[in-house]
């Protein structure tokens, strides 16, 4: 799927999810809390995808995450394709194909999400507010590239990257003080593992097993929808359909999360 598809289906993942546990276990979050989470998990279902690079010195091509930052992004996602190729090279089975790019490799691997995920979570909790900062900048720009591409286009990176720094600064003052906050780990790591799953909807699929051989000598075998059923990256399934869906699904589940708080917020009484 494209980018925008992905960081719709991470937010309203979260949401989904966030809602499940606030029903069925007791667990609430804050307004501030919650789009928190919601960010970083839209942030995060984009960033398998900067394994696709594109013309770093004309700041064309690539993924939507690779523009988040301009021809740094651009730059580093280049360094990723190449480092996800070069781990595909090494660990392919003899009958794995010849690939002359790293895309849907490395970063479309469980161990590669989950390491992410559990990565941020020991930053958070072991260093604190410096970890959390720059996680949090670097996610918000993500998420913003993504779910709101269009203006992101328009408004160029420095933007981006401004209105990340601001909403960056503004949600660490108003989170509750005193924590490492490793739940951001939880939310990248559930974000990438949300990507994996919709690319599993197209006919390419991802290397979902890997490393683990899987027959004929082969490990990095993509699992995905037969033709027949599959969604077309860029098709009127995907952005019409599906990002509807998402988008319907987001707004539901905040405003039913949100709206006792809203209410007790201005003394409403219903």
């Amino acid at each position: 799927m494209m980018g925008p598809s992905h960081a719709l289906s991470g937010a309203a993942g979260w949401l989904v999810g966030s809602l499940a546990l606030q029903q069925f276990a007791g667990i609430h979050q804050t307004p501030v809390q919650l789009a928190v989470g919601t960010a970083m998990c839209a942030g995060g279902a984009l960033l398998p995808d900067m394994d696709m690079s594109g013309r770093v010195l004309t700041n064309r091509g690539g993924a939507t995450v690779a523009h988040t930052f301009g021809v740094v992004s651009l730059f580093l996602a280049e360094c990723m394709e190449k480092l996800s190729l070069g781990i595909y090279n090494l660990t392919k089975g003899r009958r794995d194909p010849h690939r002359d790019n790293g895309h849907r490799t490395f970063t479309h691997t469980l161990p590669f999400n989950v390491g992410v995920g559990f990565g941020v979570f020991e930053l958070c909790l072991h260093f604190g507010k410096p970890a959390v900062l720059g996680i949090l900048f670097f996610t918000f720009a993500m998420a913003l590239r993504g779910l709101f591409e269009k203006w992101a286009a328009r408004a160029g990176w420095l933007i981006v990257t401004l209105a990340a720094a601001a909403g960056t600064l503004g949600a660490y003052a108003v989170l509750p003080a005193g924590r490492g906050y490793p739940i951001l780990g939880i939310a990248l790591g559930i974000g990438g593992l949300i990507h994996i799953l919709g690319d599993m909807l197209t006919s390419h699929g991802c290397p979902v097993l890997w490393p683990i051989p899987t027959g004929r000598k082969r490990r990095w075998r993509c699992y995905g929808l037969p033709d027949e059923v599959s969604v077309k990256v860029g098709g009127k399934v995907e952005v019409y359909v599906l990002r509807t869906a998402f988008w319907l699904v987001s707004i539901a589940t905040a405003a039913w999360m949100l709206y006792q708080p809203v209410l007790q917020r201005f003394n409403i009484k219903v």
